[in-house]
Protein backbone atom coordinates (compact mmCIF):
# COMPACT_ATOMS: atom_id res chain seq x y z
CA UNK A 1 0.00 0.00 0.00
CA UNK A 2 1.59 3.67 -0.69
CA UNK A 3 2.01 5.97 2.21
CA UNK A 4 -1.05 7.90 2.87
CA UNK A 5 -3.40 6.17 0.91
CA UNK A 6 -6.08 6.83 2.59
CA UNK A 7 -5.90 10.66 3.84
CA UNK A 8 -8.93 12.11 1.73
CA UNK A 9 -9.79 14.97 3.77
CA UNK A 10 -8.97 17.77 5.54
CA UNK A 11 -8.60 16.27 9.15
CA UNK A 12 -7.28 12.89 8.33
CA UNK A 13 -4.41 11.79 9.86
CA UNK A 14 -2.83 8.08 9.43
CA UNK A 15 -0.52 6.73 10.95
CA UNK A 16 0.63 3.68 8.97
CA UNK A 17 -2.17 1.87 8.31
CA UNK A 18 -4.61 3.30 10.68
CA UNK A 19 -7.06 6.34 9.53
CA UNK A 20 -8.06 8.92 11.93
CA UNK A 21 -10.10 11.60 11.29
CA UNK A 22 -13.68 11.73 9.51
CA UNK A 23 -15.81 8.85 8.72
CA UNK A 24 -13.51 6.24 11.41
CA UNK A 25 -14.53 6.04 14.84
CA UNK A 26 -11.60 8.24 15.63
CA UNK A 27 -12.21 12.15 15.77
CA UNK A 28 -9.45 14.58 17.48
CA UNK A 29 -9.99 18.09 18.73
CA UNK A 30 -6.18 19.18 18.17
CA UNK A 31 -2.60 18.99 16.85
CA UNK A 32 0.22 20.56 18.47
CA UNK A 33 3.74 20.33 17.57
CA UNK A 34 2.88 19.93 13.65
CA UNK A 35 2.49 23.02 12.16
CA UNK A 36 5.02 24.66 15.01
CA UNK A 37 9.12 25.04 14.77
CA UNK A 38 10.67 22.14 16.39
CA UNK A 39 12.81 22.95 19.20
CA UNK A 40 16.29 24.17 18.36
CA UNK A 41 19.98 24.07 19.82
CA UNK A 42 21.57 27.22 19.02
CA UNK A 43 25.40 27.28 18.43
CA UNK A 44 26.20 30.60 18.89
CA UNK A 45 28.41 32.02 21.87
CA UNK A 46 28.14 35.33 23.75
CA UNK A 47 31.00 37.89 22.24
CA UNK A 48 33.69 37.94 25.06
CA UNK A 49 34.62 41.67 23.86
CA UNK A 50 32.01 43.10 22.90
CA UNK A 51 27.87 43.09 22.78
CA UNK A 52 25.71 40.24 21.27
CA UNK A 53 26.89 36.80 20.11
CA UNK A 54 28.81 35.09 17.62
CA UNK A 55 26.33 33.25 15.05
CA UNK A 56 26.28 29.62 15.48
CA UNK A 57 24.42 26.82 13.48
CA UNK A 58 20.78 26.41 14.32
CA UNK A 59 20.28 22.80 14.22
CA UNK A 60 16.08 21.57 14.67
CA UNK A 61 16.00 18.56 17.62
CA UNK A 62 13.58 15.76 17.27
CA UNK A 63 9.78 16.64 16.60
CA UNK A 64 7.32 16.24 18.76
CA UNK A 65 3.65 15.75 17.69
CA UNK A 66 0.57 15.63 20.14
CA UNK A 67 -2.61 14.65 18.79
CA UNK A 68 -5.16 15.65 21.46
CA UNK A 69 -8.80 15.40 22.41
CA UNK A 70 -8.75 12.10 20.70
CA UNK A 71 -12.97 10.87 21.01
CA UNK A 72 -13.42 6.90 20.58
CA UNK A 73 -17.16 5.99 19.48
CA UNK A 74 -18.64 3.13 18.25
CA UNK A 75 -21.57 0.78 18.40
CA UNK A 76 -21.78 0.19 22.36
CA UNK A 77 -20.44 -3.90 21.39
CA UNK A 78 -17.91 -2.58 19.04
CA UNK A 79 -16.01 -0.74 21.05
CA UNK A 80 -13.51 -2.79 22.10
CA UNK A 81 -12.27 -3.47 19.06
CA UNK A 82 -11.83 0.00 17.76
CA UNK A 83 -9.48 0.39 21.12
CA UNK A 84 -7.89 -2.62 20.36
CA UNK A 85 -6.73 -1.15 16.74
CA UNK A 86 -5.62 1.83 18.28
CA UNK A 87 -3.66 0.10 20.67
CA UNK A 88 -1.78 -1.99 17.79
CA UNK A 89 -1.57 1.11 15.88
CA UNK A 90 0.46 2.73 18.88
CA UNK A 91 2.18 0.06 20.37
CA UNK A 92 5.95 0.54 21.30
CA UNK A 93 8.07 -0.28 18.23
CA UNK A 94 12.00 0.30 17.06
CA UNK A 95 11.26 1.22 13.96
CA UNK A 96 9.46 5.01 12.46
CA UNK A 97 6.54 4.38 10.51
CA UNK A 98 5.06 7.06 8.27
CA UNK A 99 2.70 9.43 10.01
CA UNK A 100 0.51 11.68 7.03
CA UNK A 101 -1.74 14.62 8.03
CA UNK A 102 -3.56 16.37 6.23
CA UNK A 103 -5.01 20.44 7.41
CA UNK A 104 -6.19 21.70 4.53
CA UNK A 105 -6.26 22.76 0.86
CA UNK A 106 -2.80 22.15 0.80
CA UNK A 107 -2.43 18.67 0.92
CA UNK A 108 -1.19 16.15 2.82
CA UNK A 109 2.73 15.94 4.81
CA UNK A 110 4.83 13.15 5.73
CA UNK A 111 7.33 12.29 8.79
CA UNK A 112 8.48 9.40 10.18
CA UNK A 113 7.28 8.89 13.71
CA UNK A 114 7.54 6.61 16.70
CA UNK A 115 4.68 6.63 18.84
CA UNK A 116 6.18 7.60 23.09
CA UNK A 117 3.05 8.21 24.53
CA UNK A 118 -0.20 6.85 24.73
CA UNK A 119 -3.45 7.72 27.17
CA UNK A 120 -6.55 6.05 26.81
CA UNK A 121 -8.94 6.98 29.91
CA UNK A 122 -11.54 4.23 30.58
CA UNK A 123 -14.91 5.57 32.19
CA UNK A 124 -18.46 5.36 31.94
CA UNK A 125 -18.30 5.90 28.31
CA UNK A 126 -17.77 2.58 27.69
CA UNK A 127 -21.00 1.43 28.38
CA UNK A 128 -22.42 3.49 25.74
CA UNK A 129 -19.67 3.24 23.22
CA UNK A 130 -17.84 6.41 23.90
CA UNK A 131 -14.36 7.00 25.15
CA UNK A 132 -13.42 10.83 25.66
CA UNK A 133 -9.81 12.81 26.07
CA UNK A 134 -7.43 9.93 25.15
CA UNK A 135 -4.31 11.12 23.30
CA UNK A 136 -1.09 9.59 21.64
CA UNK A 137 2.06 11.36 21.35
CA UNK A 138 4.78 11.10 18.31
CA UNK A 139 8.31 11.81 17.97
CA UNK A 140 10.13 12.23 14.63
CA UNK A 141 14.13 11.88 14.68
CA UNK A 142 13.98 13.86 11.34
CA UNK A 143 11.76 16.73 12.51
CA UNK A 144 11.21 17.93 8.60
CA UNK A 145 7.58 17.17 6.90
CA UNK A 146 7.52 16.14 3.43
CA UNK A 147 5.96 16.01 0.40
CA UNK A 148 4.27 12.28 -0.20
CA UNK A 149 5.84 12.36 -4.18
CA UNK A 150 9.09 11.03 -4.19
CA UNK A 151 10.73 12.61 -7.22
CA UNK A 152 13.34 10.90 -9.19
CA UNK A 153 15.67 12.81 -12.12
CA UNK A 154 18.05 11.00 -14.02
CA UNK A 155 21.23 11.52 -16.68
CA UNK A 156 23.74 9.49 -18.51
CA UNK A 157 27.04 10.78 -18.95
CA UNK A 158 27.96 13.35 -21.80
CA UNK A 159 27.51 11.93 -25.01
CA UNK A 160 27.88 13.75 -28.62
CA UNK A 161 24.73 13.81 -30.95
CA UNK A 162 26.31 11.85 -34.08
CA UNK A 163 24.60 14.20 -36.40
CA UNK A 164 23.73 13.68 -40.01
CA UNK A 165 25.00 10.75 -42.00
CA UNK A 166 26.23 11.12 -45.65
CA UNK A 167 26.49 7.36 -45.62
CA UNK A 168 29.76 7.52 -46.84
CA UNK A 169 31.45 4.07 -48.51
CA UNK A 170 34.96 3.79 -50.19
CA UNK A 171 35.34 7.66 -49.97
CA UNK A 172 32.26 8.25 -51.94
CA UNK A 173 29.59 10.12 -50.52
CA UNK A 174 26.16 8.25 -51.04
CA UNK A 175 23.99 10.97 -49.82
CA UNK A 176 21.72 12.23 -46.69
CA UNK A 177 18.67 9.46 -46.37
CA UNK A 178 14.97 10.57 -46.19
CA UNK A 179 13.26 8.80 -43.27
CA UNK A 180 9.82 7.69 -43.98
CA UNK A 181 6.67 6.27 -41.48
CA UNK A 182 3.80 5.29 -43.62
CA UNK A 183 4.33 6.50 -46.79
CA UNK A 184 5.34 10.15 -45.48
CA UNK A 185 8.58 11.92 -45.35
CA UNK A 186 9.96 12.49 -41.73
CA UNK A 187 12.59 14.75 -42.57
CA UNK A 188 16.30 13.95 -42.35
CA UNK A 189 17.74 11.45 -39.27
CA UNK A 190 19.84 12.84 -37.11
CA UNK A 191 20.52 10.07 -34.96
CA UNK A 192 20.10 9.54 -31.85
CA UNK A 193 20.12 12.55 -29.44
CA UNK A 194 22.91 13.31 -27.01
CA UNK A 195 23.73 13.69 -23.46
CA UNK A 196 24.67 16.71 -21.58
CA UNK A 197 25.11 15.07 -18.36
CA UNK A 198 23.10 16.92 -16.07
CA UNK A 199 19.82 16.81 -14.59
CA UNK A 200 17.54 19.34 -12.28
CA UNK A 201 16.13 18.98 -9.13
CA UNK A 202 13.75 21.26 -7.39
CA UNK A 203 12.30 21.08 -3.81
CA UNK A 204 9.41 23.20 -3.21
CA UNK A 205 9.57 23.05 0.01
CA UNK A 206 10.95 25.11 2.74
CA UNK A 207 13.66 23.10 4.45
CA UNK A 208 17.15 21.15 2.76
CA UNK A 209 16.16 18.01 1.56
CA UNK A 210 18.83 15.05 1.57
CA UNK A 211 18.42 12.65 -1.60
CA UNK A 212 19.88 9.72 -2.63
CA UNK A 213 22.04 9.09 -4.79
CA UNK A 214 22.21 6.19 -7.22
CA UNK A 215 24.95 5.29 -9.62
CA UNK A 216 24.78 2.47 -12.12
CA UNK A 217 27.77 1.65 -14.05
CA UNK A 218 29.93 0.34 -16.28
CA UNK A 219 31.50 3.60 -15.22
CA UNK A 220 35.03 4.60 -12.99
CA UNK A 221 35.05 7.60 -10.93
CA UNK A 222 31.81 8.41 -10.96
CA UNK A 223 30.72 11.70 -9.45
CA UNK A 224 27.75 13.71 -9.24
CA UNK A 225 28.28 17.64 -8.96
CA UNK A 226 25.56 20.24 -7.43
CA UNK A 227 26.36 23.19 -9.71
CA UNK A 228 24.27 25.79 -7.27
CA UNK A 229 26.26 25.03 -4.31
CA UNK A 230 29.02 23.85 -5.90
CA UNK A 231 28.98 20.28 -3.57
CA UNK A 232 30.32 17.51 -5.05
CA UNK A 233 29.98 13.79 -4.48
CA UNK A 234 32.57 11.72 -5.85
CA UNK A 235 33.95 7.88 -5.80
CA UNK A 236 37.19 6.60 -6.49
CA UNK A 237 36.50 3.25 -8.08
CA UNK A 238 35.28 0.89 -10.55
CA UNK A 239 31.88 -0.22 -11.40
CA UNK A 240 30.78 -3.05 -13.65
CA UNK A 241 27.78 -3.12 -15.66
CA UNK A 242 25.13 -4.05 -13.45
CA UNK A 243 26.60 -2.21 -10.22
CA UNK A 244 24.94 0.06 -8.16
CA UNK A 245 26.62 2.52 -5.64
CA UNK A 246 23.99 3.96 -3.36
CA UNK A 247 24.10 6.88 -1.72
CA UNK A 248 22.28 8.40 1.30
CA UNK A 249 23.05 11.41 2.37
CA UNK A 250 20.58 11.68 5.06
CA UNK A 251 22.29 8.21 6.77
CA UNK A 252 25.73 9.48 6.03
CA UNK A 253 26.36 5.72 3.66
CA UNK A 254 27.51 4.75 0.70
CA UNK A 255 26.98 0.98 -0.40
CA UNK A 256 27.37 -1.22 -2.77
CA UNK A 257 25.15 -3.64 -4.60
CA UNK A 258 22.97 -3.20 -1.42
CA UNK A 259 25.62 -4.72 1.32
CA UNK A 260 28.93 -3.23 0.83
CA UNK A 261 30.19 0.06 2.15
CA UNK A 262 32.39 2.21 0.27
CA UNK A 263 32.19 4.98 2.48
CA UNK A 264 36.15 4.86 2.58
CA UNK A 265 36.08 5.76 -1.68
CA UNK A 266 35.16 9.01 -1.41
CA UNK A 267 37.83 11.36 -3.17
CA UNK A 268 39.86 14.40 -1.17
CA UNK A 269 37.39 16.85 -3.24
CA UNK A 270 34.12 14.93 -2.64
CA UNK A 271 32.02 16.47 0.34
CA UNK A 272 30.66 14.70 3.96
CA UNK A 273 27.65 12.98 2.07
CA UNK A 274 25.45 14.66 5.26
CA UNK A 275 26.32 17.64 4.08
CA UNK A 276 25.03 17.09 0.04
CA UNK A 277 21.42 18.44 0.08
CA UNK A 278 19.08 20.01 -1.83
CA UNK A 279 18.00 23.66 -0.47
CA UNK A 280 14.74 25.14 -1.61
CA UNK A 281 14.65 26.17 -5.16
CA UNK A 282 16.13 24.91 -8.10
CA UNK A 283 19.46 22.68 -9.09
CA UNK A 284 21.05 21.39 -11.78
CA UNK A 285 23.32 18.57 -11.20
CA UNK A 286 26.10 17.09 -13.41
CA UNK A 287 27.02 13.22 -13.75
CA UNK A 288 30.74 13.56 -14.16
CA UNK A 289 33.22 10.03 -14.90
CA UNK A 290 36.97 9.60 -15.29
CA UNK A 291 37.78 11.54 -18.69
CA UNK A 292 36.84 10.45 -21.85
CA UNK A 293 33.56 7.86 -20.05
CA UNK A 294 30.88 8.21 -22.67
CA UNK A 295 28.93 4.87 -22.09
CA UNK A 296 25.54 5.07 -22.43
CA UNK A 297 24.84 2.06 -19.97
CA UNK A 298 26.00 4.30 -17.37
CA UNK A 299 23.34 6.73 -15.63
CA UNK A 300 22.72 8.52 -12.10
CA UNK A 301 19.54 8.79 -10.59
CA UNK A 302 18.37 11.40 -7.72
CA UNK A 303 15.40 10.25 -5.41
CA UNK A 304 14.03 13.03 -2.98
CA UNK A 305 11.10 14.21 -1.50
CA UNK A 306 10.35 18.09 -1.02
CA UNK A 307 10.52 19.32 2.62
CA UNK A 308 9.12 21.48 5.17
CA UNK A 309 9.82 23.03 8.64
Amino acid sequence: MAIGDQVTAAGHVQLDELLLGRGTPYRWRSLSGWEDLPALDDGSVPRADAHGAILGRLLAQSRVVSLDGLMIRTRAGELGRAVQQLGAATAIGEAEVPLVVRLDERGPLLAWVRVTARSIPVDRGYTVGTIAGAAVQFTASDPRRYELLERTASSRLPTDEPGLDWNTTDNVDAGLAWQTTANADAGLDFGPPGSTGTLTASNTGNAPAHPTVEFRGPVSLPSLTNLASGDVLEYDLDLAAGDVLLVDTAEGTVTLNGTTSRLYTATAGSVPEQSFALWPGTADMAFRAVPGSSDPAASVTVRWRSAYW
